[in-house]
């Protein structure tokens, strides 16, 4: 499995205790810039972000972490924090590069967004219910709302690719 998670440290630790050394872990990459940037001076954030942009839009895995790495002591001139930072997340935020998963695809899969916007519908469409009079009914209630909510969800741009995700997946977990 493939998990894609903002940084939390509970959450990741109960995501290793649980799957050990079949995790895959991915951490979101807008979480980890939007973090980098709370360490920096206003003239320098626009910097760091174009520099971890590019070198997570990269397609080779060398020269993704070599563009972190260079990011990394950029970084290190200006704020410790910051390149530390980076390198806390640094293998999670290559995962997709590490799985060989293909532009279009990594697109949708470096971040939270997915799951970020299912649960926004969610809050949108809940506020509307009034009484839940059990738990069960609360679980019908949020089955409709993921239904309705599904018709305006958008198809996973690069989905055609998943099989290829799925099989270096499955490699991975045969060389650990």
């Amino acid at each position: 499995m493939l998990f894609i998670i903002d940084g939390g440290k509970g959450l990741a630790k109960a995501l290793k205790d649980r799957y050990g050394r079949k995790l895959l872990l991915q951490r979101c990459t807008i979480h980890k810039d939007r973090n980098l940037q709370a360490h920096l001076p206003k003239k320098y954030r626009q910097e760091c972000h174009r520099r971890l942009r590019v070198a997570l839009e990269q397609n080779d895995y060398k020269e993704a972490e070599q563009m972190l790495r260079e990011l990394e002591k950029w970084l290190r001139e200006i704020n410790e924090s910051a390149a530390d930072s980076l390198l806390e997340a640094f293998s999670e935020l290559l995962t997709l590069h590490r799985l060989k998963v293909p532009a279009l695809l990594r697109k949708t899969l470096h971040s939270t967004n997915p799951i970020e916007s299912v649960f926004s519908r969610v809050r949108a469409c809940e506020k509307n219910i009034k009484r839940y009079r059990s738990s069960q009914m609360a679980q019908r209630w949020l089955a409709a709302v993921l239904l309705y909510g599904e018709k305006s969800f958008r198809m996973v741009k690069g989905h055609e690719k998943i099989p290829e995700l799925l099989a270096h997946i499955e490699k991975e977990h045969q060389t650990n």
